[in-house]
């Protein structure tokens, strides 16, 4: 094994990342390299699956910016179905588009169309007179004029103010799911505490919609979870002048040699698709099955903060690249000077980290930035059990993959980081 010198909380906490069936055997085909270099990342996808509380999972591993990946893998696409998971398996990859998202951004920064402290309202004026909430979640009638503009950097780091429906709580929560500005899907089931929104027609509607809704905080003041990522896909589409799905094909899926992730899964690859679950009371429940998935359809408009579908391998090759500061397979995807600043604390300076779960690290471009003993890690986490992060002092990339919801019915996010961490040192993980 690689050896390495790094803290048992650095690695931990520089992820800042926020849970009866059939018993599978374990797989002869996994790979034995993988193994014995992570026997304890080994052991926690083995246990996820043997014990039958998930079908299947994979861990994708590697050194360097060049090393193939390394992938220990259990179980299979789906309960009672035999195809197994392994690294070209799909994989809804929610909040994992953030970095992409931020990553693409940063390609406009770097070229200078967009700029980290420049007013979204240049590019979308609806934006240029926003109101806020006097009360947090409170009344959406009691509003104040914003003292400041939401800015690129604000979008970046979710410091701009806006809501999520999956966070937010009372009116603020209810107007944004009435309006329809919910941007991602689940299931083409109908569930109690399950949103169903009219969905919006594109991401300008979408945007124009936002800007008529009240902040819930005022930009820069406060790390608060939101849509802000998607909608740095509409100021994409307005800087670059091409749709969004189409720049992130052209500028980043085609470069990094990403020829599984989409944000509609091609019919032709439905047989690649695992099934999603609810974890309710230790029992699975399907509420996207691969055959009849919501993902199979077009989407409304592209969502980046949590649209995308991928496989390990792809993600692998994303993670791969931004080790390598921005090259990959001697293509120069993006700038190193781009990558590094996209990986390191765009915060504003004094920003409100109490409402935050990224554990006191900062935040870069759509992803937690480790500091201080933490330093050099970056990455982010998905709302159905997905992981992927890279760590430069170590020059390690890893992520992990499987298909349940909520993220929180198992700790998967905390021990993954906890197992790599056990493997990387030679230690074994605290429980």
């Amino acid at each position: 094994m690689q050896q390495v010198s790094v803290s048992r909380r650095g690695f931990i906490g520089s992820l800042g990342l926020v849970a009866g069936s059939i018993v599978l055997p374990r797989l002869a085909w996994a790979s034995a390299a993988a193994e014995a270099r992570f026997p304890t990342v080994a052991g926690m996808v083995d246990g996820y699956v043997s014990s039958g509380k998930l079908p299947g999972m994979i861990a994708a591993l590697g050194w360097g910016s060049s090393e193939p990946p390394l992938d220990i893998a259990r179980g299979s696409l789906a309960k009672g179905l035999a195809l197994p998971v392994d690294m070209d398996s799909l994989f809804r990859i929610y909040s994992m588009t953030k970095p992409i998202t931020g990553m693409a951004a940063m390609m406009l920064v770097d070229e200078g169309k967009l700029r980290l402290d420049q007013p979204i309202a240049d590019l979308l004026p609806a934006f240029g007179k926003m109101q806020v909430q006097v009360t947090p979640d409170g009344s959406i009638t009691d509003l104040r004029p914003a003292k400041a503009q939401i800015t690129v950097r604000h979008l970046l780091t979710h410091t701009a103010g806006l809501g999520y429906s999956i966070i937010q709580k009372g009116p603020i929560k209810d107007a944004y799911i009435s309006a329809g500005l919910v941007p991602g899907q689940a299931s083409r089931m109908r569930f109690p505490g399950m949103d169903a929104p009219k969905p919006l027609s594109s991401l300008a509607e979408f945007a124009d919609v936002l800007a008529t809704m009240p902040l819930v905080y005022e930009p820069g003041t406060v790390w608060s979870y939101s849509v802000a990522l998607d909608l740095m896909g509409r100021v994409i589409e307005v800087a670059s002048g091409k749709p969004f799905d189409a720049f992130l094909a052209e500028r980043v899926f085609g470069p990094c040699g990403m020829t599984s992730t989409w944000f509609r899964v091609p019919e032709s690859e439905v047989g690649r698709l695992t099934t999603n679950y609810a974890a309710l009371g230790g029992t699975l429940l399907p509420v996207d099955p691969a055959k009849a998935s919501i993902y199979l359809d077009q989407p409304p408009y592209p969502f980046g903060g949590a649209g995308l579908v991928s496989s390990p391998r792809d993600y692998d090759r994303f993670l791969r690249m931004l080790l390598g500061f921005g090259r990959i397979d001697g293509t120069q995807v993006m700038s190193e000077a781009a990558v590094r600043l996209g990986t390191s604390n765009l915060l504003p300076a004094g920003t409100d980290l109490s409402q935050s779960f990224i554990k006191g690290n900062g935040f870069g471009a759509g992803g937690s930035v480790g500091l201080g003993e933490d330093a050099g890690t970056f990455g982010w986490a998905g709302a159905a059990g997905t992981v992927g992060f890279v760590n430069y002092r170590v020059g390690l990339r890893a992520g992990v993959y499987t298909q349940y919801m909520p993220s929180d019915a198992y700790p998967v996010h905390r021990e993954f980081a906890k197992a790599v961490l056990a493997d990387v040192t030679g230690k074994k993980a605290a429980a």
